[in-house]
């Protein structure tokens, strides 16, 4: 899949649905099975057929899934909201009692939408200067969730006086027609639109790429430093600035102190998910340094690493390209038992190609079906010059550090900036 034209707000807008119906005690869809018993191929991967010694059978599973109702959102009364409340932009108005002139939309994500704006009334002589204002869904969770951003940052910009640390600053707080503001430096675009500009399907060049990883450990050093987890980086959550010499971890609306570990299978963007979060096991900051090593790849390839259509494919594609997960993770894993079965065989949901229904088929894996060097080392790299060879190499052996499927075995930042990445 193409890392240019994804759109991760959709998808985390599916899967707030299946939280909240969650939540609810409600199941996460309507499904109707239909079980089969067929006769099964052999399989190299199935390492458990000798030793059970019974006649070789496969259950089939078919789910009829029905589509759910969308989840309602509820907004306040404010004229100013759309019925998901989100504040409705007007280009030209003026925000904070004249302060501010707004003059660009930017988008919107979950919790609020983004626009640029001018500073007209300033305190220091700053008029003319461009901010970045995020406006907070008028919703009580949502402005629950802003201010708690609100604080997270605040610690994390006084925790970094000299501004070397790379989180984007934010600058001020003020409230207009019932939406909490943030005000923030200004900054050029998302590294999802640098690579729909400059690296559509191919990617960004591999020194690029070094310099921008290095600011992203910078930034996890700082977030280790003041005990707190992002939980939601991905190309669309890093700013570059206007040379595109400079980048900046933002949006940490998902971001909560490392001793906050509530179980959800959907924290974090799917694609950039970690595997812990999706089998129910306590989670820490190595949680982010995934989620990087995800984002790192799409860079420099302009490919998505796993584009699973659901928690259990996402699940499938990690243990392709990283081999099984350990029987140890699977049994602290509160979800465990809905991926694999007693014998530590994977149950994969998969879409019928006749009925288009989904069928539950059983999967065995023993080692990697292609591993990173295959994918970020074709043939054609051999014709490198060998300084290019050479960082190249360095930077799988990075990404594999980095995609560890047992999150103690994940590199930390910190020996991540010491790297031969980084030191050459």
């Amino acid at each position: 899949m193409s890392a240019a034209d994804y759109d991760p707000s959709l998808d985390r807008r599916e899967d707030e649905e299946r939280r909240v119906r969650g939540a609810k005690g409600e199941p996460d869809e309507d499904i109707e099975m239909i079980v089969e018993e067929e006769e099964e191929e052999d399989d190299v991967d199935d390492m458990f057929a000798v030793a059970m010694g019974a006649p070789k059978k496969v259950k089939k599973v078919k789910k009829v899934v029905k589509k759910p109702a969308p989840a309602l959102i509820t907004s306040t009364l404010d004229t100013a909201a759309d019925p998901e409340g989100y504040y409705q932009i007007i280009l030209g108005e003026q925000l904070d009692g004249g302060r501010y002139q707004v003059f660009s939309h930017v988008g919107k994500g979950m919790f609020a939408n983004v626009v640029r704006a001018r500073v007209l009334q300033p305190e220091g002589g700053e008029a003319g200067k461009e901010v970045a204002i995020k406006i907070i869904r008028s919703q009580e969770s949502m402005y629950k969730a802003g201010m708690k951003e609100v604080q997270i940052l605040s610690k994390l910009n006084q925790a970094d006086p000299e501004n070397k640390k790379h989180i984007v600053r934010l600058e001020r707080t003020f409230e207009h027609r019932g939406h909490l503001c943030l005000v923030f430096e200004s900054m050029s675009m998302n590294l999802r639109e640098v690579v729909k500009r400059f690296g559509k399907d191919v990617g960004l060049n591999i020194k690029a790429v070094r310099t921008y990883a290095q600011h992203l450990f910078l930034a996890l050093t700082l977030l280790r430093k003041c005990n707190i987890m992002h939980a939601d980086i991905k190309p669309d959550n890093i700013l570059v600035n206007d040379l595109k010499t400079q980048v900046k971890l933002c949006d940490l609306g998902s971001a909560s102190d490392a001793s906050e570990n509530d179980i959800t299978p959907y924290l974090v963007s799917r694609f950039y998910r970690a595997p812990e979060i999706i089998l129910g096991i306590p989670y820490d900051p190595a949680l982010d340094i995934w989620s990087i090593g995800c984002t790192l790849y799409e860079l420099y390839t302009g490919k998505i690493l796993f584009p699973g259509r659901s928690n259990n494919q996402m699940l499938l594609l990690m243990m392709e390209l990283k081999g099984r997960f350990n029987s140890k993770m699977i049994k602290k894993a509160k979800f465990g038992d809905t991926y694999f079965d007693e014998m530590g065989g994977f149950e994969s949901v998969e879409q019928d190609r006749v009925t288009g229904g989904d069928v539950v088929r059983k999967v065995h894996i023993a080692k990697p079906n292609r591993d990173l060097r295959a994918r970020l080392m074709p043939p054609s790299s051999a014709q490198l010059k060998e300084d290019e060879r050479k960082l190249l190499t360095a930077f799988v052996d990075l990404l594999d550090k980095c995609l560890a499927l047992d999150p103690s075995r994940r590199i930390t930042p910190k020996d991540a900036l010491l790297h031969p990445f980084f030191r050459g």
